[in-house]
């Protein structure tokens, strides 16, 4: 029996992930805002609180989410906020925020058009202005620091990275508007040459344009609006040293401590998606999240097949809960991670009623 205090996701919607589309960011949200509410009879007059994570320095301009709100629409007024990260912390901000009381459906959403920059110069610009910015070193340097240090711990192996990221486009085929998708052969990875050592082309995450809009209700009216919610009963993020100098590249504390924080270990998990946008992570975040075998990791592809930046974490929450919504999985969960070799990292627990 679910009680008033109970929140669930009921539905979502995500654009297709493309390497470069002529749609604005406003735009790429109408879609998934209107695909997301009309499965559930929902219309934008339902709404109670929205919620958008995006990046000002992606879209090159200061506060730039506010043109984002011509998606959600204007009238009737609606209480509104936004976080400078991605869309699952805004799902964070929107479940604190359903579980006042006094509404009943919140609308959150993650977008960005890396497309419209070179990540390599834009993402040394967010980093410690004193130590880490002048350095100028971008995501896929420092993953490479952390995967040479897994490597070097005996942790992981670059084969093991190559099947990786080929089980996961092998995966992504099977999901719809993936970006990076096909039949790869882990030899043939091997050949290739470093993008930076010891990361190959195919341990890299795709540049993605795209959006995702989920639907959070409160447990009365995710009843009403869909016969099995995907209800969240944990949710939990934690943070570690903005340096990755200070901190052990071979483990990611944080992590766990938001999965204990979330209860993951008050049962088995069937499905995790996490946002491993590199081959290494995955290999990490497993173990340090105490996955067994028997569970499906990245079964959407992850990562590795679309990566737009601010929504990569929230379309993890999404690919997990449609395994409950619309499959017949009891608990799954979805992590998301913000910052330099998983220096912030959220974790979602899913469930469903039996």
């Amino acid at each position: 029996m679910r009680d008033d205090t109970d929140i669930a996701i009921v539905s979502w919607a995500c654009t297709p992930f493309v390497r470069q589309t002529s749609e604005s960011e406003t735009q790429l949200l109408l879609h998934a805002i209107t695909n997301a509410l009309e499965p559930i009879g929902l219309t934008r007059a339902d709404i109670d609180f929205t919620c958008a994570g995006s990046c000002d320095y992606i879209s090159g301009a200061t506060f730039s989410f506010v043109q984002n709100l011509d998606a959600i629409g204007a009238w009737p007024p609606k209480r509104d906020s936004h976080v400078e990260m991605d869309g699952a912390w805004a799902m964070y901000d929107a479940w604190l925020r359903l579980h006042h009381g006094d509404i009943d459906i919140a609308v959150v959403t993650g977008s960005g058009r890396s497309s419209t920059a070179n990540p390599s110069l834009i993402y040394p610009m967010e980093m410690d202005p004193y130590y880490l910015a002048p350095l100028g070193v971008d995501p896929i340097s420092f993953a490479a620091f952390q995967a040479r240090a897994l490597i070097d711990a005996g942790k992981v192996t670059e084969r093991q990275m190559a099947e990786v990221a080929a089980r996961s486009r092998k995966d992504a085929m099977g999901t719809p508007g993936a970006q990076v998708t096909g039949d790869f052969d882990v030899d043939k990875l091997l050949e290739e040459e470093y993008v930076r050592a010891p990361l190959r082309r195919h341990d890299l995450p795709p540049i993605s344009d795209g959006a995702c809009a989920v639907v959070l209700a409160t447990a009365k009216r995710a009843q009403e609006l869909v016969e099995r919610p995907a209800w969240i009963t944990g949710l939990e993020h934690r943070s570690e040293c903005h340096n990755p100098a200070l901190r052990d590249l071979t483990d990611s504390p944080s992590t766990r401590a938001a999965a204990e924080a979330a209860g993951l270990q008050d049962g088995p998990i069937d499905v995790a998606e996490v946002q491993a946008a590199f081959t290494h992570e995955e290999l990490l975040l497993t173990e340090v999240l105490g996955l067994s075998n028997g569970v499906s990791v990245n079964p959407s592809g992850g990562a590795l097949a679309s990566n737009p930046i601010m929504a990569t974490g929230l379309v993890r929450v999404s690919q997990a809960a449609s395994h409950i919504v619309h499959g017949d999985k009891q608990r799954t969960l979805a992590h998301a991670t913000s910052g330099p070799c998983l220096q912030q990292n959220l974790v979602c627990i899913l469930e469903g009623d039996t």
